[in-house]
């Protein structure tokens, strides 16, 4: 090897190495329809950025509006949307099941945690939690259990 393609090599290791990371492993965007006036909203999204997604949130006075859109019946429904990577995520959902739901990739509206279980993320009440289950929502609007906390 000449000294030319040994510093070919290097530079392009280093490009390899200083490339951002969004490139390689990037999460989708998470756009979150909430209410100006709700914090445990602005909580979960605070656990989502935490978990590596990008976050943009969407002031809403309604967040059935986005539920209508996106086909999701109004008993799944929370105190906030969201849309990520094609789904609807519904309520307090933990960012690992996100994850989940984006590896797996079901044909699927998307998840839901109807309410707002204390000790769901974004709904942190000290030592209070109470058990709740992560339902997967089918495109015909009924639900499976993705996971149960």
């Amino acid at each position: 090897m000449n000294r030319r393609n040994i510093l070919s090599m290097a530079l392009g290791a280093v490009a390899l190495m200083t490339r951002p990371a969004m490139a390689v492993g990037a999460l989708p965007q998470v756009e979150v329809f909430k209410s100006p006036h709700c914090g445990c909203c602005g909580a979960w999204a605070n656990h989502m950025k935490a978990a590596g997604f990008p976050v943009k949130v969407t002031l809403v006075d309604d967040t059935t509006t986005t539920r209508k859109r996106v086909g999701l019946p109004d008993k799944f429904g929370s105190c906030h949307t969201a849309l990520v990577g094609g789904y609807a995520v519904e309520g307090h959902v933990p960012a690992g099941e996100v994850k989940r739901l984006l590896a797996q990739k079901p044909d699927a509206i998307g998840l839901a945690v109807p309410g707002m279980p204390p000790g769901s993320p974004g709904m942190d009440a000290g030592s209070r939690k109470h058990p709740y289950k992560v339902y997967l929502i089918s495109r015909s609007g009924r639900e499976t259990v993705f996971a149960s906390y």
